[in-house]
Order: structure tokens, then C-alpha cells, then sequence
């Protein structure tokens, strides 16, 4: 089952007080409330469910930039807006600004026009995050529940918004969403471990990397599970590339010089870098750790605030079980692993540009991951 996180994770040991990591809303780091897959009746933001409906549709037209670019959509005003409201606005116009800048068959666009830069600013403004769509609208705001009292696994959700008609799609998000939901479960064990550091605890320490790698385990099943529904050739030329970058791209109304912002990601979602945080796993600086530290620029307020909390947690090398603390080492590359072979296959044999969709030299920036990864185990 899902735990809800959005409580208070203060931990008493021994009759002492842990301090409290950074607070999460919910599930990890999904939402706490399901993310709405509408706008209330009456919403002055209707229209935009009507476009994210159709979008798959217009995009096989070829005049669809000319007719998105006609369309007056709805501003956020001056009125409050939930923050479910502000989520599903950020998924539908992010949806429409990939679409518009990278539509399959068309070179990319280089400006995207004002009915469509100016609500995309606004909105993003509002998250405090960049322009763009990135993994947070792309997964972590893009699922609904088909029974509510039910977890968020395969098979209980679907997508809200998608670029394709084609299921793969919503496979390709949705084996993201459960991924999320199982790493969410990591967050109270990570403040036990934390606690159990503070108080010197050995048997609290080694258990909680226990229960850590056994999640790590359950969210490298669930990724193994993407070939089940997901065709490589599908993956690659039909929904990809509305994943891009945007390079040297006009935001009409907004900004006169072009900007580049990287694309929609795995490296924004926070589990992994959380999972880094918490073992100090000393990747080499380069190009790969600056590319990895800009990520969090795409990640929530919140996500980016619990890895600096995470950050300061000791550094439990050393102080678990050898062997506990190296099979937690081996969950976690072994979890990389399987997304390399996945890169390999769903993107390098096909590829031309050896940039993934952040725009960055994916295959080898994996590869020593893995390494690092490996090479931090207790000798």
C-alpha cells in the first residue's frame, strides 16, 4: 500500500528528537491528492481539457502550428487558483508548447508564439520553474486513479494528457507513476535511517537499509516491465521527440533573445538523486555532475528542498552492516543498469543525435554511474 507522507516525519528514538526532514505533500513525491484529470465545471480553463483531448488528433495536421497559434487560450488571472488547478494548467499548456516547437514531421520551431509563451510563463512563473515541460507535468501530475480507494499501480491508472493515440504512450508515463509511488514508500525509512545515524542505532541503521533496498528491488521490477507495452520503434518516432529540448527558442512576448531549456527527463524526477544524497556517493565533477545538478532546476520546490535536507543527513558508510549497506550499492546500480540497457535499445540504435532529451551524451554519462555506483561498496 502507499503511504501518505504529508505528516509530520519528526522521529523519536530513545527518547530523543530526530530532526524533521523538509516536508513532501503526499505519496513520496507524488502528489498528495490525486492530481485533477479536469476543470471544475465552469472553470474558466475548460477549453484547455477540449485542446489536451484533441491534441493527439491535431497533431496529424499538417497546419497545426497555423491553427494552435489562432487559438486564444485561457490566462490565468488575478483570482486564486489552487495548486491541482495551477498542475493541470502547467500539463495542458506544456503539452501544447512541446507540440507546437517539436511536432512530428516539421523542423523544430524556433518561436513559440505569444498565445502560447505568455500563459506557459505565467503558469511556470506561479510552480517556480522553468518555461517547459518537463518530468514533473510529463509524469508526476499526468495520472489519474481508475478506483480511488486502490494504489497507484499498473493496472488502477491511466494518463491524463498524452501526445499519441497509442497506448505505449501511457505505458511509457504510467511505469514512471508506480515507479514514484513505490520510491515514495523509501521516505519514512529514510528518516528512521536518519534517526538511527543520529542516536548511533546499529540495528535501526542496518534495518532501514534493508527495507530501502528491498524498495529499490521493487521499483527495478516495475521498470523491467517497459518492453510488456512499449515498442522501441513507436517510442523512438512517435512520442519522443515532443519530449525534447527547445534550442534557441523565442518566447514571443515574453523574451526577444532565443532560450534553451532542456527537455522532458528521468534525471528531474528527485529519487535517485535522493537515493545519491542519502549514501554521499562521490561522483566524479565533470560535465555529467553539473548537467545532473541543473536537473533540479525541473524538479518541484519541494523535491529540490528534501535532497538538500537528505544532503545533511550523516553519512551511513561505515556505519551499517557491510554487507546490507553493499547490496543497498548493488539495488541501486543494478536499477541504472536496466535503464542503460533501455536507453540502448528504445533510443542509441536508432538514434542520429547522440543527445538523449535533456540534450546531454546519455550512453556514457550512464555508463559511469554505474560505475561510481559500484565502486562507493565497503571494500
Amino acid at each position: 500500500m502507499i503511504a501518505r507522507f504529508g505528516i509530520d516525519t519528526t522521529l523519536t528514538l530513545h527518547g530523543r528528537t530526530h530532526m524533521t526532514l523538509p516536508a513532501l505533500e503526499g505519496c513520496g513525491f507524488l502528489p498528495g491528492d490525486d492530481p485533477l484529470d479536469r476543470f471544475p465545471a465552469g472553470s474558466p480553463y475548460e477549453a484547455l481539457d477540449e485542446l489536451g483531448r484533441d491534441l493527439p488528433s491535431l497533431l496529424m495536421d499538417d497546419r497545426f502550428r497555423e491553427r494552435i497559434a489562432a487559438i486564444e487560450l485561457p490566462t490565468l488571472g488575478d483570482e486564486p487558483v489552487s495548486i491541482r488547478e495551477l498542475r493541470l494548467y502547467y500539463v495542458r499548456v506544456g503539452f501544447l508548447a512541446s507540440a507546437f516547437i517539436n511536432q512530428v514531421g516539421h523542423p523544430p520551431a524556433r518561436v513559440l508564439p505569444r498565445r502560447l509563451a505568455i500563459p506557459l510563463c505565467a503558469v511556470c512563473s506561479r510552480l517556480d520553474r522553468p518555461p517547459i515541460l518537463s518530468y514533473d507535468g510529463y509524469a508526476i501530475y499526468n495520472w489519474k486513479r481508475f478506483r480511488r480507494n486502490e494504489p497507484v499501480t499498473l493496472g488502477n491508472i491511466d494518463t491524463i494528457q498524452n501526445f499519441v493515440h497509442l497506448y505505449d504512450e501511457h505505458w511509457f508515463i504510467l511505469v514512471h507513476v508506480e515507479i514514484e509511488a513505490i520510491a515514495g514508500e523509501a521516505i519514512i525509512h529514510i528518516s528512521k535511517l536518519a534517526s538511527g545515524l543520529d542516536h548511533n542505532d546499529q540495528e535501526i541503521i542496518n534495518q532501514e537499509i534493508i527495507e530501502i533496498t528491498a524498495i529499490i528491488a521493487r521499483m527495478t521490477g516495475v521498470l523491467k516491465r517497459i518492453p510488456e507495452k512499449m515498442d522501441p520503434a513507436v517510442y523512438y518516432r512517435t512520442f519522443r521527440p515532443y519530449i525534447r529540448f527547445f534550442e534557441g527558442v523565442v518566447y514571443e512576448g515574453v523574451a526577444e533573445e532565443p532560450l534553451d531549456y532542456r527537455g522532458e527527463t528521468g534525471a528531474q524526477s528527485a529519487v535517485i538523486p535522493t537515493l545519491v544524497s542519502l549514501l554521499k556517493i562521490p561522483h566524479r565533477p565533470s560535465a555529467l555532475t553539473d548537467h545532473l545538478a541543473e536537473m533540479r532546476r525541473f524538479m518541484p520546490a519541494a523535491h529540490r528542498l528534501y535532497i538538500e535536507g537528505v544532503e545533511a543527513v550523516e553519512d551511513p558508510r561505515g556505519r551499517a552492516d557491510k554487507g546490507a549497506y553493499n547490496e543497498l550499492l548493488e539495488a541501486l546500480a543494478a536499477f541504472r543498469e536496466i535503464h542503460l540497457g533501455f536507453a540502448r535499445e528504445y533510443v542509441a540504435r536508432w538514434v542520429v543525435d547522440p543527445r538523449g532529451t535533456g540534450g546531454t551524451p546519455y550512453l556514457e554519462w550512464l555508463g559511469r554511474l554505474i560505475d561510481e555506483t559500484r565502486a562507493h561498496k565497503i571494500a
